[in-house]
């Protein structure tokens, strides 16, 4: 049935730059602007009294008891459906796709959804002892989605507890596996990194406009530290900004009916979403993804395409492995010679906590509109290279209605993939899976994160004893596979020790 296609009819995005606490805005406020433009994107004035649900990705710099009951009455919005996400980067593309399900299927005629942060302005309050009014609720509102949290307590324990720690687990895994050199894959990676850079220098709502050159983003300094091996600052997702972004979606019935022209509409071709086995611990590997993997194909297969018919395409990049493990399943190059944002990405466009491919989402429409006939895919993740959400969109109707396979039909395969057993605690003979080097904020390595495997296969989490040359050597030598052998330290954290060491 044409009628109840899901479609986008317009779109809203603002960045908000500011030296001055006094002229901060709160994310609410931004939410709201990026909302009033996206209704204006969309036409006809009487699209606000049809919309009937309001939904909201998940906020990190405030806390409001009910965020799409607060922007709905901010820009007067008569009642209905109110919803608000769990936390994760994939929130805006599951949301989407999620939002075309209703609509497909009747149980809603009009959505907005929207998200926005505003980091830069919560840490200009902190470094100047500012109380921000709309950081003090107590009261959190309910979520959809999933709420679990991302880590194991013994990945928590070995220092495994945040994505910049995290990420270059899976970049040096990949490197061994594509048996790249320590330095031409750190010059790889910086490339890469470029152009995504370059593109933001092109976006009017960027954060960063300067387009750093791959020199700029591989070269060590006091501006450019080591965060942790082998990511550089500028190769890290940027979360101080301030940036909101809004989607108007709704139906060809209801698009027809409010007179909407069909030079706005995008239509949803295909959307996936599935999750990695959940904990870091119990990948299968850490040089691919199983549930991106899936979320892709899901994709692909709803649009009735393959890779080859893609356009333009924005592959989620809080870390470049992120675009890299995406562009490995679309066949793609990863050099930088294809295009593989339409933002510039995380480190540059801005990372807007877990909103970002909503700016993304939107950019995509009015690439689509400028360029009609083409398809255009979007990718999102959450936690850890965890949970996976993509979008395929166009300026024509798909060849079929608007039908996704049961959530559980898709993760179910994920889940029954075997993986290797992990144990927290292990003695004996190991080597390395992976590792990343972590470095203080004056840019010294004062750790190392561990994967090994032990003779008999299981998985262990551990560290490594404090020592200056073990850590240059970690960070020079490809070390994925060397031998070694694990025991327990007096703090209850497993160590590893190189074979010599």
């Amino acid at each position: 049935m044409q009628e109840r296609l899901p479609i986008i009819v317009g779109v809203g995005q603002c960045t908000h730059h500011t030296a001055d606490v006094a002229d901060g805005r709160e994310p609410l406020a931004l939410m709201a602007e990026a909302a009033r433009l996206a209704l204006a994107d969309a036409g006809p004035a009487q699209l606000v009294t049809r919309i009937d649900s309001v939904r909201v990705v998940n906020l990190l710099s405030a806390v409001y008891p009910d965020p799409a009951a607060a922007l709905a009455e901010r820009i007067e919005l008569a009642g209905g459906e109110r919803l608000y996400t769990a936390l994760g980067g994939n929130s805006p593309q599951w949301l989407a796709s999620r939002t075309a399900d209703d609509l497909a299927a009747g149980r809603i005629r009009a959505a907005l959804l929207a998200g926005a942060e505003a980091m830069h302005t919560l840490r200009l309050a902190a470094k100047r002892g500012v109380a921000l009014e709309w950081t003090r609720g107590s009261i959190r509102a309910a979520t959809i989605g999933d709420t679990r949290q991302g880590s194991h307590p013994d990945e928590w324990k070995h220092g495994a507890q945040m994505p910049a720690q995290i990420y270059p687990l899976f970049e040096v895994a990949l490197r061994a596996h594509e048996r790249r050199a320590p330095a031409a894959h750190r010059a790889h990676i910086a490339a890469l990194s470029a152009s995504f850079a370059r593109v933001a220098a092109g976006h009017p709502q960027a954060w960063f406009r300067d387009a750093k050159s791959a020199d700029t983003i591989a070269q060590v300094n006091a501006q450019n530290r080591m965060v942790a091996y082998p990511y550089t600052k500028f190769m890290n997702a940027i979360m101080e900004v301030d940036q909101g972004a809004a989607l108007v979606m709704t139906t060809v019935g209801e698009a027809r009916a409010l007179g909407i022209p069909e030079d706005r509409w995008i239509y949803l071709h295909g959307g996936g979403d599935a999750h990695d086995h959940w904990h870091i611990r119990d990948r299968v590997e850490y040089h691919a993804s199983l549930g991106m993997t899936a979320a892709f194909e899901e994709a692909l297969s709803q649009a009735g395409i393959d890779a080859d018919a893609l356009g333009p395409v924005d592959l989620y990049s809080c870390f470049p492995v992120a675009p890299q493990f995406a562009a490995r399943i679309l066949g793609f190059p990863t050099d930088g010679s294809r295009p593989l944002t339409v933002t510039g990405g995380l480190p540059y466009f801005g990372g807007a906590g877990n909103n970002y491919v909503m700016h993304a989402i939107a950019t995509m429409v009015e690439r689509l509109r400028a360029a009609p006939g083409q398809l255009g895919l979007v990718s999102g993740l959450g936690w850890y290279m965890t949970k996976h959400a993509v979008g395929v969109y166009g300026t024509t109707p798909p060849s079929r209605p608007w039908q996704r396979p049961p959530r559980e039909t898709v993760q179910e395969a994920v889940d029954a993939i075997p993986h290797p057993a992990a144990v927290e605690h292990a003695e004996g003979r190991a080597r390395i899976e992976t590792y990343t080097v972590l470095h203080d904020r004056e840019g010294a390595a004062h750790d190392a994160i561990v994967i090994a495997r032990l003779g008999d296969g299981r998985r262990v989490f551990a560290n490594v004893d404090a020592d200056r040359d073990l850590f240059a050597t970690l960070e020079r030598t490809e070390m994925v596979g060397a031998a070694g052998h694990v025991r327990m330290g007096l703090d209850g954290r497993n160590r590893f020790y190189p074979s010599g060491a």
